[in-house]
């Protein structure tokens, strides 16, 4: 029977140490009475091809191994399954909107051949886009094996189900795109459950660090994006590389917040007034560091207005004549400070009133 002992001795090597000794003994006896059970039937001993094909009928031992071990079976079980894939979707549809938008900048501001921009793109994609995968798997791997399963899994609420029913990344989202009946009511996109908002939230500013600190391999960093552009004597594109050099730690950290963030609001449900007590810190973060670009940046002299007649005039002069990339720099400003401002008191109101 040394086909047995070496059998047990391969399953055993797989066992942990705690009721190793148990569990052979158990395997023994099984395999043992098998193979008695075949002699009878046969009247003679078993050849050694008919004993391996009695191991065979057992299993494998990794597999036979495993059936004792503890813990799933799989990296990404059926029910966590499709929000990973969610999760997945969202991080290549972020991938795919930062590289457009890099191909751009490369072929407007880098001198860019066309098809080396696409070329390049289609690379950085694609390395991308397996890190994503397997940063996502990982993660999967890491809740499977959680002794308590996240929110998002166990407390989900009927009337956040819309997502599902007809959402971005569903078929019968993409469907209705081209449906020309039906009511407002039918037409209209159901709003994204809390809870799935905040876990697509949290892997979009976790692609947005990685590409930041150029981890992705998408062949440009965020101060490439600034390019040679010189207008009016002034080099917007060394401005921009300048800009970033210094904001490069502190939207680190802010990111790397706000994924974490979201991630703990997915864990927990996503209430309403966690949701916008972040949305508050965050805001306020977003309109310090505008406020230091409007002071302090190297952009300071261009943003610079001296009342609201002189950005009233320098913006007829922009429509009128088509010149003043400075005053487009400072329109652009004002539209995402009022946005800020905006969303800031917005999350104030919540989380006063609880909804």
């Amino acid at each position: 029977m040394d086909l047995i002992e070496r059998y047990l001795k391969a399953v055993g090597a797989q066992l942990p140490a705690a009721g190793r000794e148990d569990i052979l003994a158990e395997l023994r006896d099984l395999l043992m009475s098998r193979v008695e059970e075949r002699e009878a039937e046969l009247g003679r001993p078993l050849t050694e091809a008919e004993v391996e094909a009695v191991l065979r009928e057992v299993g494998h031992p990794l597999t036979v191994a495993a059936r004792y071990g503890a813990g799933p079976q799989h990296v990404v079980g059926p029910e966590l399954y499709p929000w990973w894939l969610f999760g997945v979707k969202t991080a290549l549809t972020v991938l795919v909107l930062i590289t457009a938008v890099g191909a751009v900048a490369r072929i407007l501001f880098g001198g860019a051949e066309v098809g080396q921009a696409i070329g390049q793109a289609f690379a950085g994609l694609f390395s991308s886009g397996l890190t994503v995968v397997g940063l996502a798997t990982l993660a999967g791997f890491i809740i499977e094996r959680q002794t308590d399963k996240p929110a998002f899994l166990t407390e989900w609420r009927a009337k956040d189900l819309g997502m599902f029913e007809v959402g971005v990344f569903s078929r019968r989202w993409w469907d209705s795109l081209s449906e020309q009946q039906g009511t407002r009511a039918d037409r209209a996109t159901p709003k994204m459950s809390p809870t799935a908002g905040a876990l697509g939230s949290a892997t979009a500013w976790g692609i947005f660090l990685l590409w930041w600190s150029g981890l992705l391999g998408l062949g440009f960093r965020p101060e490439d994006m600034g390019g040679e552009l010189v207008r009016g004597g002034v080099d917007y594109g060394l401005l921009f590389a300048e800009t970033v050099a210094l904001l490069y730690w502190p939207v680190v950290i802010l990111a790397a917040a706000q994924g974490v963030f979201h991630l703990l609001r997915a864990m927990t449900g996503s209430p309403v007034r966690l949701t916008a007590f972040g949305d508050v810190i965050f805001r306020g973060a977003s309109l310090t560091l505008l406020g230091w670009i409007w002071l302090y940046s190297p952009f300071a002299s261009l943003l610079r207005v001296d009342s609201l007649g002189d950005l009233i005039d320098r913006t007829e002069t922009l429509f009128r004549t088509g010149e003043g990339a400075g005053t487009v720099l400072i329109l652009i400003f004002v539209v995402i400070v009022v946005s800020e401002v905006s969303g800031l008191l917005m999350a104030l109101k919540k989380l006063v009133v609880g909804k």
